[in-house]
């Protein structure tokens, strides 16, 4: 919720699977969170930033936790090769 400031006033905004935007609950055990470095195109050194993923339980218990992750990184890298341009 945001106030007339446009400001977030929440106490607690829970996270989402990047993959299937569930929710993910405080039971949910399998749930990860992946943390992956931004890396400059041009030298291949990081860049000191990352981006983060968020895997749910139902994913990685279904086998599919690697596809979703590979999809993920490449749609971002895609992304991020489109802002460098």
């Amino acid at each position: 919720m945001q106030n007339a400031a446009g400001e977030v006033v929440d106490l607690y905004i829970p996270r989402k699977c990047s993959w299937t935007n569930r929710i993910l609950a405080a039971n949910d055990f399998g749930a990860v969170q992946i943390n992956v470095a931004n890396v400059d195109p041009e030298t291949g050194v990081s860049t000191k930033t990352n981006t983060t993923f968020a895997l749910c339980g139902f994913v990685r218990q279904h086998a599919e936790g690697d596809e979703a992750l590979t999809a993920l990184v490449s749609k971002n890298d895609a992304a991020m090769k489109l802002q460098f341009e």
